[in-house]
C-alpha cells in the first residue's frame, strides 16, 4: 500500500514561536500562510499550526507505556532506525528538552522500537519513533 501524506491541524498559542520551531528546530519547510495559521511539511506530511488563545487549547492527558508516562494526545513521524538516532542527536544539539528521552521500547520484543517525546513550545506533544524491523509497526 501506497502511504499518502496525512493533514493535521493543530492549535498553538503563540504562532511566531511555533512558526519558528517547525522551521529552525525541526527543519520542516514553510508553505502558505496567514496571520493566523502556517503550513509545514512535517516529513512529508503537511501540518498546520492555528493561533488560538492559549486558554481555548485542552490540556494533555497521559497513559502509561511500558514503564514511562506518555503524553495524550501525541503526534510524529516513524523515521528509519538510523535517521531516528541522527535527528535525536540533532535535537539534544539543539537542547531539546526531552518529555521521554530518546530510548528503546519493548527492547527484544515484537514491535522493539527507539522512540522520543518533546514538546513544541505551545505544549503540543511529538513523538518520532523507528522499528528495528519495519514490518513490525502493526504486528501484534
Amino acid at each position: 500500500m501506497k502511504v499518502q501524506p496525512f493533514h493535521l491541524a493543530i492549535p498553538v498559542s503563540d504562532l511566531e514561536k511555533a512558526r519558528r520551531f517547525y522551521k529552525n528546530i525541526l527543519g520542516c519547510g514553510e508553505g502558505r500562510s496567514s496571520e493566523h495559521w502556517v503550513d509545514f511539511n512535517f516529513f512529508g506530511h503537511q501540518l498546520v499550526i492555528h493561533q488560538k488563545p492559549k486558554e481555548e487549547i485542552s490540556k494533555s492527558q497521559n497513559n502509561p507505556v511500558d514503564g514511562k508516562t506518555v503524553p495524550i494526545p501525541h503526534f510524529g513521524v516513524v523515521l528509519e532506525w538510523d535517521v531516528f538516532h541522527e535527528f535525536a542527536s540533532l535535537l539534544k544539539a539543539k537542547e531539546i528538552q526531552f518529555e521521554i528521552d530518546p530510548h528503546i521500547r519493548f527492547e527484544g520484543e515484537v514491535g522493539e522500537q527507539a522512540t522520543m517525546f518533546f514538546n513544541d513550545p505551545c505544549g503540543n506533544a511529538l513523538e518520532f519513533k523507528a522499528f528495528k524491523d519495519k514490518n513490525q509497526l502493526f504486528a501484534k
